[in-house]
């Protein structure tokens, strides 16, 4: 068996770095730390989008969301689906005969553009059935010929539809141990505010990762009892961060950097530095696999395989940057934007940053958002984390974060003379990016650059601002946007 190259994508629901392995000290996570202990644990691993259908098509595309079309939520009132002629991982493993299935959360569409050969699609919290079914899968895979791709979408650590709650009131299979974290015992990360509801919120999102945890240790025990696990490439990834305001649907480094666990059979242990996007998982999938699409020809993937970083606890050149995009998360909020990090800096642009920063319905019903709501605000500024209130719903257009001073990206540097050319560097930075990925989000003058892109050529001028001035409005001697600019041109904007 060990001549095939199976690959097994463990995708767990709004979980953070709430993990042992990952310096968390009172939750315990032995099954998702084990399997850390066996390969590649990276620790600047970022999401391109803090939303869980947007998240999930950048894993299976290798595409950004305003790449691929997966705008936003692709289920019940939302339903953004990925575009047509988008090639995904289940149609180019199909290609090269892998057996393909998923089981759990699947949450993208249409279903032709993920042609699963297998899906056995549930909403089941029981990471014991979840894992006889992924057995079953293996076990059928011993008398194949062919290699398998299987992709297991794990609902936990989601909140459930009640307030305050993670599924952990239901009953599950006996094989599963229940946890019973205290909201007293909880470490309240710097993001959230500390009251009595996070608190609570945090213990139930505890117990939900504490069954997550064992539901990866009954499939990686299902892959070894199979025999498979020599030839297994195992990832084990989140889509976005915790289900908490400040970080899920938002894409400060709360919402969008995550953990990232990749075990190779045949290559040792490491704690990788590099800065990877999720961007570069299909790729590292298609590279172990030995598929041609590896390098995508069309040169619309713009990511690279994991594979020769793995196993090397060394920070390699060209790894020090990524880039992210966020356009809706429910149909009702539209909220653009996109980011450039670097180790140090971190860029935001705003494109709607008129408009209200939007609630997830999940967040608006929390607990820990009904204590921060009704904290009395004659006592000073009421906080979300270290964050003013009226600075998480009122952002400007421009965001501008020194992460070695500032990791929680509060202090907004935008207008701080001594930091221009950082900000005009990454501003460049960030639009040759989304010049090269075709961005219908570049904004001049308020306007999309991509819908206007004739009338430049014939001869228009956009003012060369990124918002429409009602002060000023005319177009005539102003410094006008550039006509000759070319899109989705060859240029390599990983390297920094």
């Amino acid at each position: 068996m060990a001549d095939k190259k199976n690959v097994l994508l463990l995708i767990a629901d709004d979980l953070g770095k709430q993990l042992s392995s990952y310096g968390a000290t009172v939750i315990k996570t032995p099954n998702i730390d084990g399997l850390a202990s066996q390969g590649t644990r990276f620790d600047y691993a970022f999401a391109s989008t803090a939303s869980c259908s947007g998240s999930r098509s950048v894993i299976y595309t290798g595409l950004h969301t305003h790449q691929n079309g997966q705008y936003g939520l692709a289920s019940h009132r939302h339903h953004f689906v990925t575009f047509d002629h988008v090639e995904t991982a289940p149609l180019l493993l199909n290609q090269i005969g892998y057996r393909t299935g998923i089981l759990g959360k699947i949450h993208v569409g249409p279903t032709a553009v993920y042609p699963w050969e297998e899906r056995q699609e549930s909403t089941t919290r029981d990471v014991a059935v979840i894992a006889d079914q992924a057995r079953v899968f293996f076990e059928q895979s011993q008398t194949e010929t062919r290699p398998f791709f299987l992709t297991v979408g794990f609902h936990d650590p989601h909140r459930d539809s009640t307030r305050g709650g993670f599924g952990n009131d239901q009953e599950y299979d006996s094989r599963i141990t229940k946890a019973h974290y205290k909201a007293e015992e909880v470490e309240v990360p710097p993001f959230i505010s500390d009251t009595p509801g996070a608190r609570l919120e945090l213990a139930e999102y505890y117990n939900s990762i504490h069954r997550l945890d064992q539901g990866v240790g009954f499939i990686l025990k299902a892959l070894e009892d199979s025999g498979l696990a020599e030839s297994t490439l195992v990832i084990f990834v989140s889509d976005n961060g915790p289900p908490f305001i400040n970080s899920k649907t938002t894409l400060y480094d709360a919402g969008v950097r995550l953990p990232l666990i990749i075990r190779h059979p045949q290559i040792k242990t490491a704690v990788s530095p590099n800065m990877i996007s999720y961007v570069d998982l299909l790729p590292t999938l298609l590279d172990y696999a030995g598929h041609p699409a590896t390098v995508d020809d069309t040169k619309k993937r713009l990511g690279r395989s994991l594979i020769p970083l793995l196993g090397n606890d060394s920070t390699l050149p060209g790894w020090n940057q990524v880039f992210g995009s966020h356009t809706f998360h429910e149909v009702t909020n539209y909220w653009p934007t996109r980011f450039i990090r670097d180790r140090r800096y971190k860029y935001h642009r705003n494109l709607a940053w008129r408009l209200d920063f939007p609630f997830a319905a999940d967040l608006y019903g929390s607990l820990s958002w009904e204590d921060i709501r009704n904290i009395d605000s004659t006592k000073g500024d009421t906080l979300i984390g270290g964050r003013k209130l009226r600075d998480y719903f009122f952002r400007p257009p421009e965001e501008l974060y020194d992460l070695e001073n500032d990791p929680n990206e509060v202090h907004n540097l935008v207008k701080d003379p001594q930091y221009a050319g950082i900000l005009e560097d990454l501003r460049g930075k960030l639009e040759a990016w989304q010049l090269r990925t075709e961005d219908p989000w570049l904004y001049r003058d308020g306007v999309s650059v991509w819908f206007v892109r004739n009338h430049l050529k014939a001869g228009m001028k956009i003012p060369d601002r990124l918002d429409f001035d009602a002060e000023r409005p005319g177009n005539q001697n102003v410094k006008a946007y550039p006509t000759n600019i070319s899109w989705g041109v060859d240029v390599d904007v990983q390297q920094p």
